[in-house]
């Protein structure tokens, strides 16, 4: 008894600093041996003394002692075992018969992957597939589970973005061509730029991903739903990437993302950069994709690119990627990816934030970017009028034969127009005077004075938003002394505006539009139906009433009956209402 007191008063103490030194330098084997031959050593109560010294089990230690007395036990083990085999507890496959099986049959209702691929994965946790096997019987942790899953080839995965869905037959093709004429105009010292615009961001202490450091125990606080606020409002940036240059370019709006931002943003990159870095250009290459602002199909798109073009005196080429390709434009992976990265983990708060955020994105590389808020106001629903997009496509557009919705070039100045065609003859100069004798209208040039023209004009003007600038050269424009002599048959005799035009030669509708203002003019001067008149709803009425009064009448000899195609060059969007 004396013995074990000693030992435990004299000894752990010295036991415990040894231990503790030499802890971090043995395996799992070399530190029970060692515990066994400190054992062994002390004798009788050597055991429970190690034990105590060391914190390890008694087990343990005896074991150690063992192994550490016979030479047979010493025999070294292969590189990276600390047991023998066969050793510890055995495997819940091995100790339950059938457990894989059961295993295998619940994953197959969770199998995700390629039937025919190695590699397969599953919907369902770890605890779940424990849970289930302990329901059928089995003894199995989510540690083995994970074990024998990765055993056979399984993994738990997140999704990926890689099924593009259809595919256009000539989209390798026209990656071919981008690629070609990239390498055209760069090897030309001409610039190249891709274009396109960025996810819109909301302002204010909106989450955005990411993890920033900061002192420990305060995060940045922001909101916990991403609820827009109409009062912080939004940014829509739009990029330009010089390809050459490895240079960004975003322009942040604050209205609407339209084709007129769109080609504003470059125009600006132009003006700020581009004149400079390319002073000799005399064309530009401009790559996007078939969507949003800059889409393929857009006609504002392509009459703002003309202004641009005639504004800058640039040839502009145009390669649109084909539908669901986007992400293929180098301004994605080029630009827009790091402005991303410069922006976690931080709210953007006001609009000089976002722009100051875009204006520091740098990469080792040698990309730097230029950033600037345009404040303008760009409506939406707006529309480019048939007549100005004739005029593009027959003056300024040159489509590409391969796929020319993708491929074409926009002129700085129109072509040469066509010929003018010889000019229709209009109604017999004496025609407006005899309708107005019929009719019993007075002083017909009197009425038709200042007054009625400048009424004329107020209302087209409102009509079109701007003053007229000429005549567009479509239906034939009739003197107003025709349009009240007309306005005054229909009032008194019934005629229809059909009958009407077919009188002067002209399409119903060059008559009914301004006619029907001057219904208006005459009833407020008390031209009004009169008792006893006749209704005259033909040609052939005409003349007989005609003759009857001493009264002659030439009618035209045919009139329109489509309304013929008119360009004109100032023909601008208008806005839809």
């Amino acid at each position: 008894m004396m013995c074990y007191v000693a030992i435990a008063d004299a000894d752990e103490a010295a036991l415990a600093g040894k231990f503790a030194v030499m802890r971090p330098f043995l395996d799992e084997r070399g530190w029970r041996v060692y515990l066994g031959s400190e054992a062994n050593a002390l004798g009788y109560g050597g055991v429970a003394a190690v034990a105590r010294a060391s914190g390890a089990s008694e087990t343990t230690v005896a074991a150690g002692a063992a192994e550490a007395a016979d030479p047979a036990a010493r025999a070294v083990l292969p590189p990276g075992r600390s047991r023998r085999a066969g050793a510890g507890r055995p495997r819940s496959e091995d100790a339950q018969p059938g457990l894989t099986d059961a295993l295998n049959g619940l994953l197959e209702d969770g199998k995700r992957g390629d039937p025919v691929s190695p590699l397969t994965w599953s919907v369902l946790s770890l605890r779940d597939l424990e849970a289930r096997m302990a329901a059928l019987g089995f003894r199995c942790g989510k540690d083995a589970v994970a074990r024998l899953m990765h055993e056979d080839g399984w993994s738990l995965r997140g999704m990926a973005k890689v099924l593009e869905g259809s595919q256009h037959p000539d989209r390798d093709a026209q990656f071919r061509r981008i690629s070609v004429m990239i390498a055209g105009f760069t090897a030309a010292g001409d610039p190249v730029i891709s274009v396109d615009g960025k996810k819109k961001e909301q302002l204010g202490p909106y989450h955005r991903d990411g993890r920033s450091w900061r002192p420990a125990g305060d995060p940045v606080r922001v909101r916990d739903h991403d609820f827009p606020d109409p009062e912080l409002g939004r940014i829509a940036p739009y990029g330009v990437y010089d390809i050459a240059a490895n240079t960004g370019f975003v322009s942040v709006g604050t209205s609407h993302e339209t084709a007129a931002f769109a080609v504003n943003a470059i125009r600006r990159w132009w003006q700020a950069e581009g004149q400079s870095r390319y002073p000799r250009a005399a064309r530009i290459l401009l790559t996007c994709d078939s969507g949003g602002s800059n889409s393929s199909v857009s006609r504002l798109w392509k009459h703002e690119l003309a202004l641009l073009a005639a504004e800058t005196g640039l040839e502009v080429t145009v390669c649109h990627f084909p539908p669901g390709t986007s992400k293929w434009n180098r301004i994605e992976h080029r630009l827009f990816c790091h402005i991303t990265r410069t922006w976690k983990a931080r709210p953007l708060m006001t609009r000089q934030d976002a722009v100051a955020g875009i204006a520091a994105t740098a990469t080792y590389q040698g990309l730097k970017c230029t950033a600037v808020l345009d404040g303008g106001h760009y409506p939406d629903k707006v529309k480019v009028s048939g007549n100005r997009m004739k005029y593009l496509e027959d003056r300024v557009l040159d489509r590409d034969p391969f796929h020319g919705e993708w491929n074409y070039t926009i002129a700085p100045a129109p072509r040469p127009g066509p010929e003018p065609g010889p000019e229709r003859p209009g109604p017999d100069p004496a025609l407006p005077a005899a309708l107005a004798s019929l009719a019993g209208l007075p002083a017909l040039h009197d009425l038709a004075g200042h007054a009625w023209q400048a009424g004329r004009e107020h209302r087209l003007a409102l009509a079109r938003g701007r003053p007229r600038l000429k005549n567009s050269g479509g239906n034939r424009l009739l003197a107003p002394e025709t349009v009240l002599a007309a306005a005054a048959c229909r009032i008194r005799l019934g005629m229809t505006w059909a009958l009407l035009a077919q009188v002067l030669g002209v399409h119903p509708s060059s008559i009914s539009a301004p006619g029907g203002h001057a219904v208006t003019l005459l009833e407020q001067l008390g031209i009004t139906p009169e008792p006893g008149q006749p209704r005259i709803r033909t040609a052939a009425a005409l003349r007989d009433h005609a003759t009857a009064l001493g009264i002659t009448i030439n009618p035209a000899t045919g009139h329109e009956t489509t309304k013929p195609g008119t360009t004109h060059p100032d023909d601008t969007p208008e806005t839809t209402n």
